[in-house]
């Protein structure tokens, strides 16, 4: 019975075992200012609720550097518990996130956002390690500052931003179903899924500067304009992906495909319906029509005409071949789009335009 009672004990011990290191008193200077390795240190209390949603945020950022625990450490101390170890690092509210250099005790104050992207990107700059997550692909959402958003937003892409705060509930709730958008767009070079933590002190002025009140906030900023449109719409992935395809002009579907309009130019399918029976006679207006045109399957349109005219069933064999090659599967989705936008282009030369769905 002893011997079962320690196995179970042994046993609980094991599956609550945490990545991040708790600090005492009795530990802190020698594993945090006498170690001669850096440390982020969080300050925290039991009953704060900021904390309570920063800590499984903090044990995955942990555990996703213990591959390098000789190199850095993650830390957190009970401030509440240990009032003179807050009180002597002026912790004055929780949490409070320290970084320590591992050789004095004069720490900087960790002042970007709550999320696990921000705070892996602060040890990433100041030790030149990186993150590693299992079976986890890198987040595609680009997170922005109070800088960093005037960088990005009103320059060459259409920018859809979340305002969010780390407590909030629907914040969190929105949190996968963003990252799931910021796949679906991540071949889109004119599109960007941004986030903002609306609460994170290099964010405040630019959530102020955008009148946010409410979290989350979701606003679209056109290219070239720094005039934010508020979205009222629905919440869900297909209401997002319909939302940029009208404001952004682009084709993408729900899981980050194209549509059966992606790559295709109207003007030129146009003249590619006036000349169906004699490509031969529409290649000099094609290719002027191309000519003006800054897209980049313009000069495919030109390709086809060409094609055709010396060889009428082109255009048949070719969508063939472009949809045996996307049937085999296994491709990135940059040669996806590429072959998927052909294949869309081929089908109007063929007649066979197809409704665009989501």
């Amino acid at each position: 019975m002893l011997f079962q009672g320690l196995l179970a004990a042994s046993l609980a011990a094991l599956t609550t075992a945490s990545a991040v290191v708790d600090l005492t008193p009795s530990n802190f200077d020698s594993v945090v200012l006498n170690s001669g390795k850096p440390a982020l240190v969080e300050f925290f209390a039991p009953w704060c609720g900021h904390c309570k949603n920063l800590a499984p945020v903090y044990e995955e950022l942990a555990t996703a550097f213990t591959y390098a625990a000789d190199k850095v450490t993650i830390a957190k101390v009970d401030a509440d518990d240990h009032k003179s170890l807050g009180k002597r690092f002026g912790v004055q509210g929780f949490p409070t996130l320290k970084w320590f250099d591992g050789k004095s005790d004069k720490p900087v104050d960790f002042d970007g956002g709550r999320d696990l992207e921000s705070l892996a990107k602060w040890i990433t700059e100041k030790t030149g390690l990186k993150m590693k997550t299992k079976g986890k692909l890198p987040s595609q959402i680009t997170f922005l500052d109070d800088k960093s958003f005037k960088e990005k937003v009103g320059k060459e892409q259409d920018v859809l931003v979340a305002f969010t705060a780390p407590w909030c509930g629907h914040c969190k709730t929105l949190a996968p179903i963003w990252e799931t958008l910021a796949n679906d767009f991540a071949t889109e070079p004119s599109v960007l899924i941004a986030k903002v933590d609306a609460e994170a002190e290099n964010s405040k002025a630019i959530a102020n500067e955008q009148g946010v009140k409410s979290y989350p906030t979701i606003k679209y900023f056109k290219k070239g304009s720094a005039e934010g449109l508020p979205y009222e719409g629905a919440r869900a992935e297909k209401d997002f992906v319909e939302f940029l395809n009208t404001n952004a002009g682009t084709h993408r579907t729900v899981g980050g495909g194209l549509d059966a309009t992606g790559g295709t130019i109207e003007a030129l399918d146009t003249i590619a319906k006036k000349f169906s029976t004699a490509y031969g006679d529409g290649i000099d207006e094609v290719k002027k029509a191309a000519e003006g045109l800054k897209d980049k399957y313009a000069q495919y349109y030109v390709k086809v005409f060409e094609k055709l005219h010396k060889n009428q069933g082109y255009a048949e064999k070719e969508l063939k071949r472009l949809k045996g090659l996307l049937s085999k599967g296994n491709l990135a989705q940059e040669k996806v789009d590429d072959l998927t936008s052909r294949s869309n282009i081929l089908s109007r030369f063929l007649g066979l335009e197809e409704k665009s769905e989501l």
